[in-house]
């Protein structure tokens, strides 16, 4: 990136979207585990019909909870790990 307020290169904008990507991928990935651990044995078997909507219910809401935190955790820790903590230095003991 040039100074500040400076555009970004190419580079930095592939890297951008590759991560958004991820975030996206990874966060639907571990939703989608999420709720068919909960929700799974409701659509399985034959359960009560109280248990089986709060089952699928608590999975919607975990699920949905679960992709939201992801993707920001994964977005954060690009944000941080691209802005280097003491610019301009380049050795590990500086």
């Amino acid at each position: 990136m040039e100074a500040y307020g400076g555009r970004r290169g190419q580079a930095e904008r592939d890297a951008i979207t590759v991560e958004i990507g991820y975030a996206l991928c990874s966060a639907a990935f571990a939703a989608a585990v999420l709720f068919g651990a909960v929700a799974g044995p409701a659509l399985l078997f034959a359960l009560p019909d109280t248990v089986e909507h709060v089952s699928l219910r608590t999975g919607l809401v975990l699920a949905a909870v679960l992709f939201v935190v992801r993707v920001v955790s994964v977005l954060v820790r690009f944000r941080q790990a691209s802005q280097p903590s003491q610019p301009g230095r380049t050795r590990p003991d500086s």
